[in-house]
């Protein structure tokens, strides 16, 4: 299939290198000429504007976004609107509020635009790893963008089929992505997806401080242990019930140095974890840990632990993401994949 990648950051840009990969064609457009001279000596076709982009696409049009959340997605959406056609779409992929979602596709219906929201899960590995998807939109429209998802996606791989879904009524999400509903549901469910992993990544965290704190001269001597932190991180990869790829990442993280003293502990927060939190609140679910969590990285932005390190090693190693100074995530916006 051919479509427009707007947004040729980490995940847009690697995001395209799947796409091309699998034999898609891809036109792609990025603030920074540099991004789009990159990919076109790859194979995609450089476009030196939005009109640009929309003229080199065949209808109906499909472009994906993948630009940080708020203002820039906003922004970018209404210009496409301005510039598309009836019965072409604008997908989605950062990490958007899903309310957003539901009122600019309801903005830009009149004008017979679909709209489809994808949260993506992956960050920097999901080049080679596939990207986790989860769809919100028309079920028409996603049906035909099915190439798309399924190129991105990273398929059933080597997983262990889960007991019994060989009786499940088909679908997709062996493959690694999901039609969850109507527009907005994808972002929705990814939302809830990150403030998990928020609550899994503090838990990690935590134990991993507790360690480093074994062999402190406050406790008995005889109760204290010098652990070593990367021999235990590998030793629960290997049939642990608590392993998971982010204790991969962890792993990865202490045997490079133990100490993390490349990290201060300044841990922000994408967005997502809060907007995970207020849907708590509005549907009166108790969500204890997944707000816990959140707060942990409030307070990390005035005093710092080891466990705070383990946490942005963790997304230094998925994400990429750079760890930034304290007085920059007072208001995050979040990133595009995050």
């Amino acid at each position: 299939m051919q479509l427009g990648m707007v947004g040729l950051g980490r995940m847009g840009a690697n995001m395209t290198r799947r796409l091309m990969r699998g034999g898609h064609q891809l036109v792609v457009s990025d603030l920074d000429a540099k991004n789009v001279s990159q990919l076109a000596g790859e194979g995609a076709a450089a476009s030196s504007s939005l009109d640009d982009l929309i003229k080199k696409l065949q209808p109906p049009r499909a472009v994906w976004i993948m630009v940080p959340a708020g203002g820039p997605t906003e922004q970018t959406v209404m210009k496409l609107a301005e510039r598309l056609q009836p019965g072409d779409t604008i997908i989605d992929g950062g990490n958007s509020y899903f309310k957003d979602d539901v009122r600019r596709a309801q903005a830009i219906k009149p004008k017979g635009i679909h709209y489809v929201d994808v949260g993506t899960s992956g960050g920097i590995w999901g080049i080679d790893r596939g990207y986790c998807l989860m769809i919100g939109g028309p079920k028409e429209v996603v049906t035909r963008l099915d190439p798309i998802f399924k190129t991105l996606a990273p398929g059933i791989g080597n997983i262990e089929r889960t007991p019994g879904r060989e009786r499940a009524s088909g679908g997709t999400a062996e493959q690694g992505y999901l039609h969850c509903g109507p527009v907005g549901s994808g972002h929705f469910v990814k939302m809830v997806h990150n403030g998990i992993e928020y609550g899994l990544m503090q838990a990690y965290a935590e134990g991993f401080d507790i360690f480093k704190n074994a062999n402190s001269k406050e406790l008995p001597e005889a109760h204290r242990y010098d652990l070593n932190l990367a021999d235990i991180a590998e030793v629960w990869r290997r049939g642990s019930v608590v392993s998971s790829w982010l204790l991969d990442l962890t792993a990865i993280a202490l045997l490079e140095n133990p100490a993390l003293s490349e990290y201060t502990g300044v841990v922000a927060d994408s967005g997502e974890g809060r907007w995970t939190v207020m849907a708590a609140v509005e549907e009166a679910v108790p969500s204890e840990v997944l707000s816990a969590a959140l707060y942990t990285r409030f307070r990390s932005r005035q005093e710092h632990t080891f466990a705070e390190k383990i946490l942005s090693a963790m997304r230094q190693k998925f994400g990429g993401h750079i760890e930034p100074k304290a007085e920059s995530v007072a208001a995050p916006r979040s990133k595009a994949g995050d």
